[in-house]
């Protein structure tokens, strides 16, 4: 996994400034993977110091106990007025080891205008030898005036090889890797999630397609359940029911699951609208706190296409 994440522009990028000690006073880190985020983080400080693989800096960044490396929030958390106070106290110290200090702030999406706001001088202006890494999943929450004060390295997704041989290298005793990664969109967390879960997002996704009783279904998901990684395994049924509706077999990624009596439930109109439905539904389950009447409103949306089409057909 951390050679993957060693492939990323930021990460590169990092390491070249580092290199020829052009660094940027702050730089904003957008990478869509948010399990991964401060792990790409981590990869880039590293980078940021030149610490060399083994050597006591790098250990010390990896465990977040460098003295002039400091992670804020803590792993889980987010940031507060009170943690953008300190940050703002601690800038003016001097580095204990180094020539530079730098900031790691991770999840800067979730941090409100307010925290924002209160940080924007020092991340504008910082003292002499301080420097920012701020990381976010999505640049959209970041308000205009951090964005136009920082350097921007957004990370698309990876190629789904590159996911493929990643999870291959991490777990070589899971079958299923293609599979995983083919119905990751590019994250390696989501990919990693369904290699290690059996086959059972995919099954779940199956059974909501072909389930002649949506709501009961849509009543037993639990808000616990990981939305994104559900969403991943049916917009992939989905597709695979879509190639084989439309004879297209052998490009089917998955084999072994119930897309073919998928395929035979649903005409290909229907599945493509069905895709581009779940793409909606995934993007706006941040809204709806609530998974099950989320999941009910896909299924009845899915459903009417169905009718649609096969009246048409």
């Amino acid at each position: 996994m951390i050679a993957l994440l060693r492939e990323t522009n930021a990460y590169k990028r990092t390491l070249a400034d580092a290199e020829r000690r052009e660094q940027p006073h702050a730089t904003l880190v957008v990478f869509p993977d948010e399990k991964l985020l401060r792990a790409l983080l981590k990869e880039c400080a590293k980078a940021f110091f030149c610490a060399e693989d083994g050597s006591r800096t790098a250990r010390l960044i990896g465990e977040e106990h460098f003295s002039d490396c400091l992670f804020f929030p803590e792993e889980g958390g987010k940031l507060t007025a009170e943690i953008g106070g300190r940050i703002i106290d601690e800038s003016i110290l001097r580095p204990v080891e180094e020539e530079k200090k730098l900031f790691v702030l991770d999840a800067f999406h979730l941090a409100s205008p307010l925290v924002q706001n209160k940080l924007l001088k020092v991340i504008e202006e910082p003292p002499a030898g301080v420097y920012f890494l701020l990381g976010a999943t999505s640049e959209h929450p970041v308000l205009p005036t951090i964005l136009s004060r920082v350097m921007k390295i957004a990370v698309p997704p990876f190629a789904e090889e590159r996911v493929a041989a990643a999870l291959k290298r991490e777990h070589p005793e899971s079958a299923g890797a293609d599979e995983a990664a083919a119905a990751s969109g590019g994250l390696y967390s989501v990919g990693e999630s369904l290699l290690l879960d059996g086959g059972e997002q995919f099954r779940l996704a199956e059974e909501f397609l072909l389930t002649e009783e949506p709501e009961k279904f849509c009543r037993g998901l639990s808000d616990k359940q990981d939305k994104r990684i559900f969403f991943a395994a049916l917009s992939e049924v989905l597709r695979d029911a879509m190639m084989i509706s439309c004879g297209q077999e052998k490009f089917a990624k998955r084999r072994g699951g119930r897309a073919e009596d998928v395929a035979k439930m649903y005409p290909a109109g229907a599945l493509e609208r069905a895709i581009e439905l779940t793409a909606r539904a995934e993007r706006e389950i941040g809204f709806n706190a609530n998974f099950a009447q989320c999941a009910l409103a896909l299924a009845v949306a899915i459903e009417k296409e169905r009718d649609i089409w096969k009246r048409l057909s």
